[in-house]
């Protein structure tokens, strides 16, 4: 108790170096905690791209490319489903609901998706979150569509504009459908998933502006307008990918084999949260690098503060010289540095920790509109108080390198005039 009240003391009549320390180790415990709360949320988010989904099947692939194309819109189809396999799982008698998608256009660098109303129904994120209309309504023309919050922001859209979709992924396309330009009929409020990056069109829509294409490319000398083709029959002949939900969770690896061993076309029916499980396990190096980065950052400012008391410690001679000749023994001394140093740390520690949650508090809500991380103002986890613990113990062991310095030296020593 004697020597924590003599650190303290010692501590604040150097308070402008001690508070320097305190804030350098508060920054460094502070980027820890964030990097580590940062890195859990993304894991969520990524994780509850899509909910409410028991499986997504498509043309037989592997299960990171059928979830990069039908969630993320990466990459293309290996091929297409046909309708006829498509209307057979719809009438599975284990299927409750079933969502068709259908891509291989795009606007000006963002993917353009075929689908039907219950895309917006069904279609859930973050463990139950609807898609929602921010601004306009759902199409009802041929030609309307719906836009994701970003394709808006990014290219000055509102409702009633006209847009025109190219054929191919490239963010600049060469063969554009301009005879039939689409009117943004809504915009999509945010969500932080690829929706927000997408052109929402109907599947008669897909089929409309192909009527006259052939192969990749327009016939030559073969035009329907955008009138002729509202008279045509728009039923598409394959799509994609499908979503589907299942009406009980106990079904689902009986239907996914159902389907996987489906005779008539080879399918592959995936789990998206195993599938986001895979995904994320391949990017995990990047999260050692930033927990390793993070621990550095800690380390430096545990070694600032120890060469803050290093460097003061030959000024505290005469100090600890005047503490001996009190009756002080080199123990107390040892104590009293280490002491000093586990103090520092523990501030530091606790600073670090408030300004965390309070920049949390501040900037959630601006991350999840923004930018769709979903950061959770949770108490420290156990992991995370443990982790906080060994920072404390290591600037206490810390300190004992200058306290067994101190420790070594005479009494005469302080009493010794340096010139």
């Amino acid at each position: 108790m004697i020597i924590a009240r003599l650190a303290f003391q010692s501590l604040r009549n150097r308070w402008l170096t001690a508070t320097l320390t305190v804030l350098a180790i508060a920054f460094s415990v502070m980027l820890l905690l964030g990097v580590e709360k940062i890195r859990n949320g993304a894991r969520d988010s990524f994780a509850n791209t899509i909910s409410g989904t028991e499986l997504i099947v498509g043309a037989r692939s592997g299960s990171l490319q059928l979830l990069l194309y039908s969630v993320f819109r990466i990459g293309n189809a290996t091929n297409n489903i046909t309708l006829q396999s498509y209307s057979d799982i719809a009438s599975h008698p284990d299927v409750a609901w079933i969502v068709p998608i259908s891509l291989g256009d795009s606007h000006r660098g963002f993917r353009v998706l075929g689908t039907t109303k219950d895309y917006y129904e069904h279609y859930r994120f973050r463990g139950g979150n609807r898609i929602e209309v921010a601004s306009g309504k759902l199409g009802e023309d041929l030609f309307d569509t719906v836009i994701g919050a970003d394709v808006a922001a990014q290219l000055g859209y509102k409702v009633g504009d006209k847009i025109v979709i190219g054929h191919g992924l490239g963010s600049v396309s060469f063969l554009e459908h301009e005879d039939k330009p689409f009117r943004v009929a809504g915009i999509l409020a945010k969500t932080g998933t690829p929706v927000d990056r997408t052109v929402h069109v109907s599947l008669e829509a897909i089929e409309a502006i192909h009527v006259d294409w052939q192969s990749g490319a327009p016939v030559p000398g073969q035009t329907v307008s955008a009138d002729q083709v509202r008279a045509m029959d728009l039923k598409p002949k394959a799509i994609t990918a499908a979503l589907v939900g299942l009406k009980s969770k106990l079904a689902i690896f009986r239907v996914q084999r159902e389907i996987n061993e489906y005779p008539d076309e080879p399918l592959s029916a995936i789990l998206p949260g195993a599938a986001l499980q895979e995904l994320w396990g391949l990017v995990a190096i990047a999260e050692t690098a930033l927990a390793a980065v993070s621990a550095m950052v800690v380390a430096t400012a545990l070694l600032g503060m120890l060469t803050m008391i290093l460097t003061a410690l030959n000024e505290r001679r005469r100090e600890m010289a005047i503490l001996r000749a009190a009756g002080a023994r080199p123990v107390t001394i040892l104590g009293l540095l280490a002491a000093e140093a586990g103090m520092l740390t523990a501030a530091g520690v606790a600073t670090g920790t408030v300004l965390l949650y309070a920049a949390l508090f501040i900037l959630r809500p601006i991350l999840d509109r923004e930018y769709g991380l979903n950061l959770s103002i949770a108490p420290p986890t156990t992991s995370e108080g443990l982790t906080l613990a060994v920072i404390v113990l290591a600037g206490f062991i810390a300190g004992l390198v200058p306290a067994m310095l101190a420790y070594r030296r005479s009494l005469a020593d302080g009493m010794t005039v340096r010139i």
